[in-house]
This record gives C-alpha cells, sequence and structure tokens, in this order.
C-alpha cells in the first residue's frame, strides 16, 4: 500500500508486483549508486554539505510519508540508497506503519542505534520517532558514528534516555544545532512536532536551501558513485553481492491461500492497467 502512493523523488518506487500460489514479489527500481551505509563505510564520514543535501533530501522524504499517514520507523543509512548521480532515495518500509491519531503505537521496532526513547521506554510513538532518527543519522554522516552508539546494547538504551550529547570542535553550531533540536528527549518539543518537515525546512541549518531545487534534484552531489554500466554491483557490498542466487523455499503450495484470509486481494499491481488488480 505504501509502495503504491510514493511517487516523489528520494522514495522507491514500486514498478510492478504480483503473486503465484506460494509467493508475493515486488519489482523494484535498480540503485546502482548502491547503499548510504557502503559509501559511510568507506569513506568514515562526510562532509557537512553533503551530509547536509543527504539529510535534507530524506527529510522530504519523510514529510511525504507522514503526510500520506504513514510513519517510517527504520531510518538507517543501510536504508537508503544512492542513484546514479548521487541523490538518496529511501527504501524498506517493512516497519512502517498507518498513523493513528487517536493511539500512539507502543510496538518496539527499529534499530537499536535509532531507535526514540518513547519507543525504548514504551510510552507510546508517533512520527517525532522518525525526526529523533534524522538527528541520529545525521550526526553519524558527519561524525562518523552515532552519538549514543556502544556494542552492549542496554547500555546504549540507557545512554539513549539520558547519555550527553557531545559534539567534535569543528563541527558547525548550526550542524549542532539542528542536531540538538532533533533529539529532543520531549518528542513534543522535537524538532518536526509542530509543522513536521516544515520545521526542518526552516531551521538556519538550511537557511540557505531553495527546497523547490531541493525537490527537484537541481543541488548537485559533491560525491557521485563510480557507476560503471547498467548492471553494475560495485557499489554494494561484496558480502551480499557473491551470494549464491537462490529462490526462498516455500511452503505446501496452497500455504499462501490458505493464509490468505482476504489479506492479500489486490495484491497484483500494474500502473499500465491502472494500479491494484483483483488476484
Amino acid at each position: 500500500k505504501i509502495l503504491q502512493s510514493l511517487q516523489p523523488p528520494f522514495l522507491m518506487k514500486l514498478r510492478f508486483a504480483f503473486q503465484t500460489t506460494e509467493k508475493l514479489y515486488f519489482v523494484l527500481d535498480f540503485y546502482r549508486g548502491g547503499e548510504l551505509f557502503f559509501h559511510l563505510k568507506n569513506m568514515r564520514k562526510f562532509e557537512v554539505p553533503l551530509a547536509k543535501l543527504y539529510v535534507g533530501e530524506i527529510g522530504l522524504a519523510l514529510g511525504h510519508l507522514h503526510a500520506l499517514g504513514f510513519i517510517y520507523r527504520d531510518l538507517k543509512p543501510e536504508n537508503i540508497l544512492l542513484d546514479d548521480d548521487g541523490h538518496v532515495c529511501l527504501t524498506d518500509f517493512g516497519l512502517s506503519t498507518q498513523i493513528d491519531p487517536n493511539n500512539k503505537s507502543t510496538t518496539f521496532c527499529g534499530t537499536p542505534e535509532y531507535l526514540a526513547p518513547e519507543v525504548i521506554t514504551a510510552v507510546g510513538h508517533d512520527k517525532a520517532v522518525d525526526w529523533w532518527s534524522l538527528g541520529i543519522l545525521l550526526y553519524e554522516l558527519t561524525v562518523g558514528i552515532p552519538p549514543f552508539y556502544s556494542q552492549n546494547v542496554h547500555e546504549m538504551y540507557h545512554a539513549i534516555q539520558f547519555g550527553l550529547l557531545k559534539f567534535p570542535k569543528w563541527l558547525p553550531e548550526d550542524c549542532k544545532d539542528i542536531i540538538i533540536a532533533l533529539l529532543d528527549r520531549d518528542p513534543a518539543q522535537r524538532l518536526g512536532s509542530k509543522e513536521d518537515v516544515e520545521d526542518i525546512k526552516k531551521h538556519k541549518f538550511y537557511s540557505d536551501y531553495d527546497w523547490k531545487k531541493v525537490m527537484e534534484k537541481k543541488y548537485t552531489p559533491s560525491f557521485k558513485p563510480d557507476v560503471k554500466n547498467d548492471t553494475d554491483t560495485g557499489n554494494f557490498d561484496r558480502e551480499f553481492t557473491t551470494e549464491a542466487v537462490k529462490d526462498t523455499p516455500a511452503g505446501p503450495a496452497s500455504a499462501l491461500g490458505a493464509a490468505d484470509d482476504g489479506q492479500f486481494t489486490n495484491f497484483t499491481y500494474d500502473p499500465s492497467k491502472g494500479g491494484a488488480l483483483k488476484s
């Protein structure tokens, strides 16, 4: 449902979806620029102007999701792809959920380094969790490591709730300021909690940005992935590209149909035929 709703830049677009009696399939674009995580690991960190553009584009993607009524809930470099020109694409909506204005979600989900305090304490969370994760991401892209990271997950959860936010001296003040505002432990006071992405766009960190140009991809990223050809996989970790290609095992042929109970009706998607079709 989310993928079918997405059309703007910076979000993965669904091309087709279909099903067999055993499995469901999505056909998505191939982003040859690879995972942002892959490049971050190789470069250690990014210059502030490049991180600023990445986070600006991702902010627009999150704002669009929120406007459609969804919370993303799993923002991290592994879920951000780059196109041939170096612009971002947010993908993997497996943990996304619809926003319920009357009830906050208490589901414990996400990646430990990026979890907001209200997720850890299970007091209920809303779209403000995405802005917390954006703050973590900006810190990691500029400094090279998430701000509360620890190999001990319990220590990390404690630091997320109570730890001091420390910055290197060389980080610009306006960059520090937006990170602090995004990492406010009170979700009601967190940057983005009032006017959503408009809060981010109005922050002084982005005072020199023309957001129409951002949306139209008219800002040129200072880093452009090395893409050699249409099928180049060199911007992905060899851990994945050297794996044997195997179809995942399926249960009995009737398993999907038996478990369906109507939830996969209209799963097939073909935009040339008007979108969702009855199976």
